[in-house]
């Protein structure tokens, strides 16, 4: 049990990152979009609390180190798309037309797949972010690392945040889910562990 002094701050944080699972929010932000938040180690424990309920993730930069991991911002993952999905104002038939929200929608059902499916086990789960390039995802047990980026559009597409991750890391394995890639269908079918 973990006393929570502000249950308010907790269920606003919960609404924040179900707006906005698939992104990258630094706790600033989150503190600007928040009424009576605190600070941001409030903030990071609260995320903590609401990982351990297997509710939302909040995913930290891969940076090689872990001291400059710890300072990141997170990117938010809900760990079940019912979150996302009940708090939108889209229907199915609408969010398949909204291209950046069936994106999200898409990247939060692979995020929260890797997230679950790795619990319990010595993989960690990260994204990585630098000079406007992303990957969405990255798998680290010991030395080895695997890239994931997830396209949910039907169109061949370019990875430049995966080149520019890879040089910069050692990368073990590269997957493309979705688009060109790994079909979705297939994907929610694996065993996460598996990709490492």
């Amino acid at each position: 049990m973990t006393r929570v002094d502000k249950p308010a701050l907790l269920r606003r944080l919960f609404d924040l990152g179900c707006h906005y699972s698939g992104r990258i929010l630094s706790y600033q932000k989150m503190l600007g979009q928040l009424q009576d938040a605190g600070n941001t180690v409030t903030l990071a424990h609260y995320l903590q609390l609401l990982h351990g309920a297997g509710l939302i993730a909040g995913l930290p930069k891969y940076a090689g180190e872990e001291v400059r991991q710890r300072g990141s911002s997170p990117k938010l993952i809900v760990l079940n798309n019912a979150f996302m999905t009940a708090s939108s104002p889209h229907n199915f038939q609408e969010a398949r037309k909204s291209p950046d929200f069936w994106g999200r929608v898409v990247e939060s059902a692979v995020g929260g797949a890797l997230v679950n499916g790795t619990a319990g086990t010595d993989i960690k789960v990260y994204y990585w972010a630098g000079r406007n390039r992303e990957v969405d995802f990255l798998l680290s047990r010991g030395r080895k690392l695997t890239a994931i980026e997830v396209k949910s559009g039907g169109q061949k597409t370019s990875l430049p945040g995966m080149d520019a991750f890879s040089k910069e890391f050692i990368v073990s394995k590269k997957f493309l889910i979705g688009a060109q890639g790994i079909p979705l269908e297939d994907f929610f079918g694996l065993n996460p562990q598996s990709l490492i």
